[in-house]
């Protein structure tokens, strides 16, 4: 089933396997749950990694970058994932495909851009999965 307005921000078929789990076809109670757990869990893990670029904690932002790249995997949000794994490189202290050393200047300035293109990569799709669990007109 096709999430109307997701594009290429969504994995059809990995969401799929979500919404096969719902008992209720209508209702969608149990991957609304999964859903809305994660956008709870974005927005904390957010709200870490802005509190750890300005202590310039770079394990801990490849360990939340590798965490929120784990679940948003898990739903098929492929470009938050995307941004995610990026966040991990460079909290790592790696260029975006983690293969090449890069400074620290590097990193931070990488880390502040691709950060900030997570959260709204995350905005853009949550507001589509509300829409689509009619919580959002």
């Amino acid at each position: 089933m096709a999430v109307p307005g997701a594009s290429d921000s969504i994995d059809e078929a990995t969401f799929d396997q979500i919404l096969e789990m719902d008992e209720d076809q209508k209702e969608r109670e149990f991957s609304k749950s999964i859903v809305y757990d994660f956008f709870t869990q974005a927005e904390s893990t957010f709200g870490k990694m802005n509190a750890n670029l300005e202590q310039k904690d770079f394990k801990m932002l490849s360990e939340l970058g590798h965490f929120l790249k784990g679940s948003s995997a898990t739903l098929g949000l492929t470009k938050v994932k995307d941004s995610c794994e990026k966040i991990q490189h460079f909290g790592n202290r790696k260029d975006e495909a983690g293969n090449k050393t890069i400074s620290d200047d590097e990193a931070l300035s990488k880390l502040r851009t691709t950060i900030e293109q997570a959260k709204q990569e995350f905005y853009d799709v949550e507001k589509v999965l509300k829409r689509f669990y009619h919580d959002e007109p």
